[in-house]
C-alpha cells in the first residue's frame, strides 16, 4: 500500500518542484530542500515535520559511508548575495580539495570516500595532428595530371578528433557486484568502472525511535516491532499487541492497547493510518481488528471480532476466521469508519461502520469481497487449491475528486488472480487479470501491488495533453511488474458530473519490465518514480514512462524485517517441485511489504535492529556530492548533462519540459564554474607555484566550454574564463580547447583579441595549417578587418585571407590579385620566389567561386552573391588589357617585366603559364554551371542593384562561346608548349559533346583538335586523351574518318577503334582491335560472341573473316584462358576445333585442358546446355584419353565407361593405357569390344607383373635404406593388387549376367552341349584364371615371406628380421591379399547360387552355366598339379569357409531383428487402430437424429450384435474349410463358381449354416428395398468426432458438390468430414 498517495490534500504534481526557491549554494545544502516529492504533494517548506525529522536524523545519526559528522555537510547556510557565494563556493572547495594538485601533497582520508586522485579528472591533452608547412601543398609547376579533376576543399570539417571525455562522477552500472550501496565508494582499478560518489538514497537511523523499540527494555516493555505505518506520525506494531506512535521530532506521542483486549489479540501483523490522521486500525494474529482514535487511546474506537469455528456453519455475518492473522489493513477514501482487510487464507473483508455516539452504539457491517470459509469448501466435493491474499491495497485519494473515489476501489493479488473491487455501493468485480505465463519458471512465489492516485498537474502533461493524471497500478508477480493505468469514462451515466452514477472504468495494463530475481515489495517515490525491492533486498529505481532502470544498489546491510506469512497455507502449490511444470515454484518468499514504506517521497525501512529514513538523492544532492570528493570538472560536465536533458530527469527531479530545466541549472552551473575557476587559479597564485597539471586545467576550460555552448552563453568564456587563464599565463590551454568548437561550428563569434592571440599563438607554434581552418569556421562579422588581414598576409594565410575578404568585403577580385603578385615577374624577388606555391590556391579558389561555393569550406554561397562573384572573376581573367586595382586610386596591374608591352589578355596568359592544366581543369567544372548559359537576359533584367558599371556587364554576358574563342586566340604553339595546346585540346571535346547548343566550331578547328589530342606528350594523360576523343566524336563525324585511323592505332586508341568499326560494322577489324587492346583482353570473348552469337546480324562472309581472325590468334586465345576459350570455340565456332588443337601442339598440358572442356563436361559440371550439342571427332577423343592417362589416371576408367560403343579404337588407345598402367581402362574396353579372353589375359599379366615388383621389394627391403619409402611402395602395390583383383571380378560377374540372358546361344557358340557339364564354360574359365592367379601370387608371396624370417632367424636368432618388422609388414601384405581372395569367391558364390536374369526373374542353381562347385574342383585340380601338397592352400581356403560362416550368422542375426521390429511396430499399430474414437456429440450431423446413448432406440445394438453374428460366421466357416482338409482347398483354389456349385449338392440347411450364412443386414437391405423403414447405413466417426449415417453423408456431399461445382477431394468411394471440410 502506497500511504504516501493519501497524505495530501492540497498538493499537486511535482515533476518540476518549485526549484526557484532552491536556496542550494555550492558548497552547503540543507537535506530535503529541492526534494523529488511524490505525485501530488507540494515542496516541503524547510521546517516541515519531515524536513526535522531529516534533519535530525542526519544530526543526530552518523551517516553510514562517512566518517565526518553530518552537520558539517549539510547545515551551511546560503549566502546573501553572489560575492559571498563565491567566498562560501571556494571555502567549500578548499576544504574539500587539499592536495588535488599533486599526489605528494594529498591528505590521508580515514574513511572511504574517494579523493582527487581516486577520480579521472581530466583526459590527454590535445590530440591535433601536426600542421603542414606551406610548402607541402600543390607545386606550381605544370604537371600533366588528370584532366576532369574536381577542386575539393582542403579543410577538413574538424581535424581534431579530441574526445569529450565523461567524468566518472556520474558513471553508474546495475549490477549486483557494482552497484551502489550506502557504505561509500572505494577507489576503481584501472579495469573497472568507478562509481558515482553519491548516494542514490540517503540514508539516515532515527536513533531516538530505535532506542525507544529496539532497545532490551522496549522489547520487554512492547514487544519486538513487526510492522510499520507513516503518515503525520510513526506508527510500530509491536508483538505484544501494542502500537507505538512518533512524531517527526522521534518523540513517543502515544502507546496504544495496554490494559484493553488488543494485548490478548496476540502480535500486531497489519497497520492502517485513515486519510485525516486521526484513526490507526491494527490487525492482530487472531484475526480481530481494533481501531483507535490517536487523541483518545484509552478505549478502542471500534472492536472487529472474528468467528470461532463453531459459528462458521449458521452465521449470520461476516468475518474473519477466528485464529487467522490480518495481514492487510487499509481505510476507503477519507472515513474512518470504512476499511477492509485481508488474511493470510485468502479471505478479504469490508468492513463499514455505522453513525452512533461511542463503540457501544455503533454496527459495523462487515462483507465478504473475496475468498470462502473454510466449512464451505469442506461442503464441496472438488477440491480447491489453497489461495492467500499476497498483496492487498484500497485506492488512496489524490489531490483531485474523482467519480471513482466513492466506490472504495480495492486491489488483490492472489497466487492466481489479480482482482480489484468496488466496495461501494455494493461489492462488485471491477477486473481481473489471471497471472501471465511469462513469469520465471520455478522462482519464488511472491506479489506485491501499490497505488498511485489520480492527481491535477501543474502543468499539462506532454504525453497526452491532460491536466488530471490517470489513476495508476503497478503490481508484481514474481519477477514480471507491471504498470497498469485506470481511466473513467466520463460518458458513463446520464449526467458525466452526477456522483450518483458511478463511472465506467478503464484498465489498460501499459507496459511491463522483468527483473533478475523475485520482486517483494513495490513502492511509487513519486508521480513517476517507483521503488522495487527484490528478494535479495536490492532496490531498483524505475522511471514509470518506460520502466527503465535508473539506479540499482544493495540493501542487505540494511537488515529489513520479513517475516513468513504464506509458506504453510501455500505449501502444495511449492512441493514437490516438477521441473516440467513450470506453474510451481521453488519457494515462497518471505513477506517485506509491512517493512517497505514510503511517504512524501521519503523511504521508511524496518530492520531487524533499528528504523531508517531515506530519501532519494535529486540533481543538486548528486552534484554536491561530486564538488565534494574534489571532482569539479566531473560536477560541471555533470551539470551539463543536467541541462541537456541527458539523464534520469524524473528520478533527479528536474522537469521534463526543456525551459523549465535550463532556467533551473542554469544559474547552478554559472556559480559552479564560476567558483572552480577561482578556486583552480586562486590555489595556484597562492601557492606560489604551478601544483594544478596543465592537463587538468585543460579538463576543466572543456567543461566550460561544453557547458557554455549548451547554454548559449559564449560570453562567459570569453569575459571571465579566458581572463583566468590569461592572467594564469597559460592562454594556449584555452585557446587550444576552442580550436575544435570552432571546427564543429558550434562558436563561430570570437572578440578580436582572442583572434588576435589566436594568430600569435598558432603562428609561433608553426601550425598555420590549424589557424586556417579556425579562421575559415569564424564569423567574419566580428573580426577587424585591417588588423586579420595584415597578420594572415604577414604569415602566408592565403587561405584564411580569401575567406575574409569575400565574406566580409565582398570582394572576390583582390584574392586573386595578391596570388597573382606571387608569380609576377615585375614582383617576384629572390626572398619571395618561395612563397609561388601558394600561388596555387588560385585554381581551388576559381573552381570553387565559378561554381558558386564559399572558398576554402565549400558551403553554398547564396545565389545573388554567387553571381556577383562570378562577374567579377570572369571580367577580370579575362580582360583583353591590364585595369587598375582597386578600383578606387589603384594602378594598373602589369604582367611583364622591364617595361615590355602588355600582351592581349594580360591575366588570363599569366594563369595559363603559370599552370595552364589546372586552370583548365577548374574552368571545366565552371562549364556545368548555368550562369554561362547567357548573359544577355542578365543584362536585359537588371534586377541587381550592384550593376553600376560596364565592367559588371562584361563579366555577366560571359558565356561558353566566348571564353572558348579566347582561348583558342591565346592558346597557340607559338607563345605556349604542346602539354599546355593538348589540354585545351581536351577541354574543347570535352565541353563541345556536353554542350553542342552553346559551342560552335568549325570542321578544321575540330579536325585540328583530334589530330591534337592523338599526339599527347606523355603516357600519364593518353587516357584523358582518347575519352575526350570519344566525348567529340559522339557529336562530330570527320568526313575523312579513314585517314584519322592510323593516327588513333599509333596513339593506342583502341576504344575509339573499337566504337568505329561497331559502327561500320567491320566485325574481324573490330576482333583483331581487341586482340591489339592489351588493356582489355577480356572481352574478346564477349566480342566474339556478339560476332558469332545465331542472332548476331552477320553474313556468310563476315562470319568466316572473324572465324578467320579466331583462328589466327588461336594460341593467343588459349594463353588468355584455355577454359573460356574452348567454351566459346564449342559454341560458336565448333569446326575450328581442329585449328586449335593443332596450334596448341607444343603444349600437351593446354591441349589436355582444352579437351577436357568440350569432351569432359562432367568433370567441370558442366551442364549439357552450355556447350555445343555436335559430338566430337573420334581423333579428339583418342588424343583426350591419350592426355587422360597422362594427366588424371584415376579419371581415364570413368571417362571410358561413359563413352558409347565405337568412340574409341583401340589401337590407339591401349598403349598409352598400358604404358601408364591403366590397366582397369584397358579391360572395360575390351570387354566392351567382347574380347573377354584378352582382357582377362591382360588383367593377369598385370598382377603377375605387380606380383614380381612385390617380390622384388620383399627381397630387397632388409637392405634398402630409405625404409619409409619401401614400406609406402609395398603398401601402394598391395593396394594395386586388390584394385585390379576387383576389376577382375567386374570382369565375371559381367560375362556371367551375360550369359545368363543368353543361355541357349552361348553355349552353341561355345560348342557345349546342355547335357555335357564336364567341361568348363568360357565364363568358368574365366572365374577359374582369376582365381588361379589371385592364389598363387598370394601363396608365392606367403612363401617368401616365409623363407625371409628364415633367413633371418638363422643369421641372428635373437632380433627379428628388419625387412619383416620395421621395414615391411609383410604379415598385413598377406592378410590383405587374402582378403581378396575370399572376396573372389564371395563373388562367385553370389553369382552361382542365386540370381535374377534380364527380366528379373529368379535364376536357381540348376538353371546357372556357372558352377560353384566345377569351378572349386578345376582350381583345385589346377592347384594339386602345381603343388602336391595342399597344404599352401590350408590358410586360403579356411579363411574362405570362415567368411560364408560369418556372413551366415550375420544375415541371421539381421533376420531376427527385423522380425523383432516388425512385430513391435505391428503391434502398436493394432493398439493404436483398437483404441478407438469418441463421437463428439449423440446426433448425427446430417440428420440431427440421436445414434447412440439414451433415447437412439435399439439401432447401434442391433448392429452391434450383427457384426458379433457376422464375424462368428467367418469363423465358423474358417473353421469349416480348414477341416475339408486338401480337397477344399483345391474346390477352393478353382474359384467361386465351381465350389459354388459343388456347395448347392449339400442340404439347404447346412449350406446356410456353413458357408452361405446371410447376414442381417443384407435382410434389413432387402427389406428396407421392399417399403419398410428406411435404413441409414452404418455409422462414420471421423478422427475430428464427428459422427454421420452414411447416407446422411453422402447426400451431404453430393449436395455441397452441386452447389459448389468442386469435385476434388469428393472423389467417389472417399469420404470427408463436412463439418471441417
Amino acid at each position: 500500500m502506497s500511504s504516501s498517495a493519501a497524505d495530501s490534500e492540497d498538493g499537486a504534481e511535482s515533476d518540476a518542484p518549485a526549484l526557484e526557491e532552491d536556496n542550494l549554494s555550492l558548497g552547503a545544502r540543507k537535506p530535503g530542500q529541492n526534494q523529488v516529492n511524490g505525485g501530488h504533494e507540494e515542496p516541503q517548506s524547510p521546517s516541515s515535520p519531515l524536513d526535522l525529522l531529516l534533519e535530525e536524523a542526519y544530526t543526530d545519526g552518523d551517516e553510514v559511508g562517512s566518517s565526518e559528522p553530518t552537520s558539517q555537510k549539510y547545515n551551511t547556510s546560503h549566502c546573501a548575495d553572489a560575492e559571498s557565494q563565491d567566498e562560501l563556493s571556494t571555502s567549500a572547495l578548499n576544504s574539500t580539495l587539499q592536495g588535488a594538485g599533486s599526489p605528494d601533497q594529498s591528505p590521508s582520508i580515514p574513511d572511504d570516500t574517494p579523493s582527487i586522485q581516486g577520480s579521472v579528472l581530466s583526459s590527454l591533452g590535445s590530440s591535433a595532428p601536426a600542421s603542414h608547412a606551406s610548402g607541402s601543398r600543390l607545386s606550381p609547376t605544370p604537371s600533366l595530371r588528370p584532366f576532369d579533376r574536381r577542386f575539393q576543399s582542403r579543410l577538413a570539417s574538424s581535424p581534431l578528433n579530441t574526445p569529450r571525455t565523461l567524468s566518472p562522477a556520474f558513471l553508474t552500472t546495475h549490477s549486483r557486484q557494482s552497484s551502489l550501496s550506502s557504505q561509500g565508494f572505494k577507489g576503481t582499478d584501472e579495469d573497472q568502472t568507478p562509481a558515482a560518489p553519491w548516494e542514490v538514497v540517503r540514508w539516515a537511523k532515527l536513533r531516538k525511535v530505535t532506542g525507544h523499540v529496539f532497545s532490551e527494555v522496549g522489547k520487554r516493555s512492547f514487544g519486538r516491532p513487526t510492522c510499520i505505518s507513516v503518515s503525520a506520525s510513526i506508527a510500530l506494531g509491536t508483538s505484544k499487541g501494542i502500537i507505538l506512535m512518533f512524531d517527526y521530532h522521534q518523540n513517543l506521542r502515544s502507546i496504544i492497547g495496554p490494559g484493553s483486549k488488543a494485548v490478548e489479540s496476540g502480535s500486531i501483523t497489519s497497520l492502517a493510518i485513515s486519510a485525516d490522521h486521526t484513526t490507526i486500525a491494527g490487525g492482530h494474529a487472531n484475526g480481530t481488528i481494533f481501531t483507535w482514535d490517536i487523541t483518545k487511546a484509552a478505549r478502542p474506537f471500534l472492536h472487529l471480532q472474528p468467528l470461532e469455528t463453531i459459528q462458521l456453519t449458521n452465521r449470520k455475518s461476516d468475518a474473519h476466521v477466528s485464529g487467522v492473522a490480518v495481514v492487510h489493513l487499509g481505510f476507503l477514501g477519507s472515513r474512518h469508519t470504512a476499511l477492509v482487510s485481508a488474511d493470510d487464507r485468502g479471505m478479504a473483508f469490508s468492513h463499514l461502520a455505522t453513525r452512533g455516539l461511542g463503540a457501544v452504539a455503533r454496527t459495523v457491517k462487515t462483507a465478504r469481497i473475496l475468498g470462502r470459509y473454510p466449512s464451505d469448501l469442506a461442503a464441496t466435493d472438488k477440491p480447491r487449491k489453497p489461495s492467500s491474499v499476497l498483496a492487498f491495497s484500497p485506492l488512496p485519494l489524490g489531490n483531485v475528486e474523482r467519480r471513482s473515489d466513492s466506490m472504495g476501489l480495492v486491489a488483490m493479488l492472489t497466487p492466481y488472480l489479480l482482482v480489484i473491487v468496488s466496495t461501494t455501493p455494493l461489492a462488485q468485480t471491477q477486473h481481473k487479470m489471471v497471472r501471465p505465463k511469462d513469469i520465471a519458471a520455478h522462482g519464488a512465489m511472491s506479489a506485491s501491488l501499490a497505488w498511485f492516485p489520480a492527481v491535477k498537474l501543474k502543468r499539462v502533461d506532454p504525453h497526452n495533453s491532460e491536466s488530471v493524471s490517470k489513476a495508476k497500478l503497478v503490481y508484481c508477480w514474481s519477477n514480471l511488474l507491471t504498470l497498469m493505468e485506470i481511466g473513467e469514462d466520463s460518458t458513463a451515466g446520464s449526467e458525466a458530473n452526477d456522483k450518483d452514477n458511478l463511472p465506467s472504468l478503464q484498465f489498460r495494463p501499459r507496459s511491463k519490465w522483468k527483473a533478475e530475481e523475485t520482486i517483494v515489495a513495490v513502492q511509487w517515490l513519486s508521480r513517476s518514480v517507483i521503488g522495487v525491492l527484490t528478494i535479495t533486498q536490492r532496490l531498483i529505481i524505475l522511471e514509470d514512462r518506460g520502466l527503465r532502470v535508473t539506479e540499482s544498489f544493495d540493501l542487505i546491510q540494511k537488515q529489513i524485517y520479513h517475516r513468513d506469512v504464506f509458506s504453510k497455507q501455500l505449501q502444495p502449490l511449492v512441493e514437490p517441485l516438477d521441473e516440467e511444470d513450470t506453474s510451481m515454484h521453488g519457494v515462497v518468499a518471505d513477506a517485506f511489504y509491512m517493512s517497505f514504506k514510503v511517504y512524501k517521497g521519503r523511504v521508511f525501512l524496518l530492520g531487524f535492529n533499528d528504523l531508517s529514513i531515506g530519501t532519494l538523492s535529486n540533481w543538486a544532492d548528486r552534484l554536491l556530492a561530486v564538488m565534494e570528493v574534489g571532482d569539479f570538472v566531473g560536477a560541471i560536465r555533470l551539470a551539463t548533462t543536467y541541462y541537456n536533458g541527458g539523464t534520469d530527469r524524473m528520478t533527479i527531479g528536474l522537469p521534463e519540459e526543456s525551459s523549465l530545466r535550463h532556467s533551473v541549472v542554469q544559474e547552478k552551473l554559472l556559480e559552479m564554474m564560476s567558483a572552480s575557476l577561482k578556486f583552480a587559479f586562486g590555489k595556484n597564485r597562492n601557492a606560489g607555484d604551478m601544483q594544478m597539471e596543465k592537463t587538468q586545467l585543460a579538463e576543466l576550460a572543456k567543461a566550460c566550454f561544453s557547458a557554455c555552448v549548451s547554454m548559449d552563453d559564449i560570453d562567459f568564456l570569453f569575459d571571465e574564463a579566458y581572463v583566468w587563464y590569461e592572467e594564469g599565463s597559460i592562454e594556449a590551454v584555452f585557446l587550444e580547447t576552442l580550436e575544435p568548437f570552432i571546427l564543429d561550428g558550434e562558436i563561430v563569434i570570437v572578440p578580436p583579441s582572442i583572434v588576435k592571440s589566436l594568430i600569435a599563438h598558432y603562428t609561433s607554434q608553426h601550425l598555420e595549417g590549424r589557424l586556417e581552418n579556425m579562421l575559415c569556421n569564424m564569423d567574419t562579422a566580428t573580426m577587424d578587418i585591417d588588423q586579420v588581414t595584415a597578420l594572415c598576409k604577414q604569415h602566408n594565410l592565403f587561405d584564411a585571407l580569401i575567406y575574409i575578404w569575400n565574406q566580409a568585403i565582398c570582394d572576390f577580385v583582390t584574392p586573386l590579385v595578391e596570388l597573382l603578385s606571387l608569380i609576377n615577374p615585375r614582383l617576384m624577388s629572390i626572398e619571395n620566389q618561395a612563397s609561388s606555391v601558394s600561388a596555387s590556391k588560385m585554381f581551388p579558389y576559381i573552381s570553387y567561386v565559378f561554381t558558386g561555393r564559399i572558398y576554402p569550406n565549400g558551403e553554398v554561397l547564396p545565389e545573388q552573391k554567387a553571381v556577383r562573384a562570378k562577374a567579377q572573376l570572369y571580367w577580370f581573367i579575362f580582360s583583353g588589357k591590364p585595369i587598375n586595382w582597386p578600383k578606387a586610386g589603384g594602378k594598373a596591374f602589369l604582367t611583364q617585366s622591364n617595361s615590355k608591352p602588355e600582351p592581349s589578355f594580360p591575366y588570363l596568359r599569366m594563369i595559363l603559364r603559370f599552370d595552364a592544366s589546372s586552370f583548365l581543369s577548374a574552368l571545366n567544372e565552371a562549364f556545368e554551371d548555368a550562369f554561362l548559359n547567357g548573359g544577355s537576359d542578365r543584362l536585359i533584367d537588371k534586377r541587381e542593384p550592384w550593376v553600376q558599371n560596364e565592367e559588371d556587364n562584361l563579366g555577366l554576358s560571359t558565356n561558353r562561346q566566348h571564353i572558348v574563342s579566347i582561348l583558342l586566340d591565346v592558346l597557340t604553339e607559338s607563345d605556349f608548349t604542346s602539354e599546355d595546346i593538348v589540354y585545351l585540346d581536351m577541354f574543347i571535346a570535352r565541353n563541345l559533346a556536353k554542350f553542342p547548343q552553346f559551342i560552335l566550331l568549325s570542321g578544321t578547328s575540330l579536325h585540328r583538335v583530334l589530330v591534337g589530342l592523338c599526339d599527347f606528350p606523355a603516357k600519364e594523360i593518353a587516357d584523358d586523351c582518347q575519352l575526350s576523343v570519344e566525348y567529340l566524336l559522339s557529336v562530330y563525324r570527320p568526313s575523312d574518318l579513314e585517314s584519322l585511323i592510323p593516327l588513333f592505332k599509333q596513339a593506342g586508341f583502341f576504344r575509339v577503334l573499337k566504337s568505329i568499326y561497331r559502327s561500320d560494322k567491320q566485325y574481324a577489324r573490330l576482333l583483331e582491335t581487341h586482340f591489339d587492346d592489351t588493356e582489355a583482353r577480356e572481352a574478346i570473348f564477349d566480342c566474339i560472341g556478339d560476332c558469332l552469337r545465331p542472332r548476331a546480324d552477320l553474313n556468310a562472309k563476315q562470319t568466316r573473316e572473324v572465324i578467320v581472325v579466331v583462328e589466327s590468334h588461336a594460341r593467343e586465345l588459349a594463353n588468355l584462358d584455355i577454359v573460356q576459350t574452348a567454351k566459346s570455340i564449342d559454341l560458336y565456332a565448333p569446326n575450328s576445333h581442329g585449328v586449335l588443337v593443332s596450334a596448341l601442339g607444343d603444349s600437351p598440358n593446354k591441349q589436355y585442358e582444352y579437351l577436357r572442356v568440350i569432351l569432359d563436361r562432367a568433370s567441370l559440371g558442366q551442364e549439357r546446355s552450355q556447350l555445343s550439342t555436335a559430338r566430337p571427332a573420334h581423333a579428339f577423343v583418342e588424343q583426350y584419353v591419350r592426355l587422360l592417362c597422362q594427366y588424371d589416371p584415376r579419371h581415364v576408367v570413368e571417362y571410358v565407361n561413359d563413352l558409347e560403343s565405337g568412340e574409341l579404337q583401340l589401337g590407339n588407345v591401349l598403349p598409352a593405357m598400358e604404358s601408364t598402367g591403366i590397366i582397369d581402362a584397358a579391360v572395360v574396353l575390351l570387354a566392351r569390344e567382347g574380347q573377354v579372353r584378352d582382357a582377362m589375359n591382360r588383367l593377369t599379366k598385370h598382377l603377375g607383373t605387380l606380383e614380381a615388383a612385390l617380390l622384388g621389394l620383399l627381397d630387397a627391403a632388409g637392405e634398402s635404406p630409405d625404409t619409409a619409402n619401401a614400406k609406402e611402395a609395398a603398401e601402394d602395390i598391395v593396394e594395386g593388387l586388390q584394385k585390379y583383383t576387383r576389376v577382375g571380378v567386374w570382369l565375371c560377374q559381367g560375362q556371367t549376367k551375360m550369359l545368363q540372358s543368353s543361355k541357349t546361344s552361348r553355349r552353341n557358340q561355345m560348342g557345349i552341349s546342355p547335357e555335357s557339364k564336364k567341361d568348363l564354360s568360357t565364363e568358368e574359365l574365366l572365374w577359374l584364371e582369376l582365381i588361379d592367379t589371385t592364389v598363387r601370387l598370394t601363396r608365392n608371396i606367403s612363401t617368401a615371406h616365409r623363407s625371409l624370417s628364415e633367413e633371418s632367424l638363422e643369421e641372428a636368432p635373437q632380433v627379428p628380421s628388419p625387412a619383416t618388422t620395421e621395414t615391411i609388414n609383410t604379415t598385413k601384405l598377406i592378410v590383405n591379399l587374402r582378403s581378396s581372395v575370399q572376396e573372389i569367391f564371395t563373388a562367385l558364390l553370389n553369382a552361382t547360387t542365386s540370381s535374377r536374369n534380364s527380366s528379373g526373374a529368379l535364376v536357381s542353381v540348376d538353371d546357372c552355366d556357372v558352377s560353384f562347385l566345377r569351378v572349386l574342383r578345376a582350381f583345385l585340380s589346377r592347384a594339386s598339379a602345381f603343388s602336391p601338397s595342399l597344404s599352401d592352400l590350408r590358410a586360403v581356403l579356411a579363411g574362405v569357409f570362415s567368411a560364408y560362416s560369418y556372413e551366415e550368422s550375420l544375415l541371421a542375426l539381421v533376420n531376427s531383428l527385423l522380425d523383432k521390429d516388425l512385430f513391435v511396430h505391428v503391434a502398436e499399430a493394432t493398439e493404436l487402430r483398437q483404441r478407438g474414437w469418441r463421437p463428439r456429440s449423440q446426433a448425427c450431423g446430417g440428420c440431427g437424429r440421436k445414434i447412440w446413448g439414451s433415447g437412439a432406440g435399439t439401432s447401434v445394438w442391433d448392429a452391434w450384435t450383427q457384426k458379433n453374428e457376422n464375424d462368428e460366421n467367418k469363423r465358423r466357416r474358417a473353421i469349416l474349410i480348414q477341416q475339408q482338409g486338401e480337397e477344399a482347398n483345391r474346390v477352393a483354389a478353382r474359384g467361386k463358381g465351381k465350389a459354388i456349385e459343388e456347395e448347392s449338392n449339400q442340404p439347404r440347411g447346412k449350406r446356410n449354416s456353413a458357408l452361405n450364412l446371410t447376414s442381417k443386414d443384407e435382410q434389413r437391405t432387402q427389406k428396407d428395398e421392399s417399403g419398410a423403414k428406411e435404413y441409414m447405413g452404418p455409422l462414420i466417426v471421423f478422427a475430428c468426432r464427428h459422427t454421420y449415417h452414411r447416407k446422411c453423408l453422402e447426400r451431404l456431399q453430393q449436395t455441397y458438390v452441386a452447389e459448389s461445382g468442386i469435385k476434388h477431394g469428393f472423389e467417389e468411394a472417399q469420404l470427408q468430414c463436412m463439418t471441417c471440410k
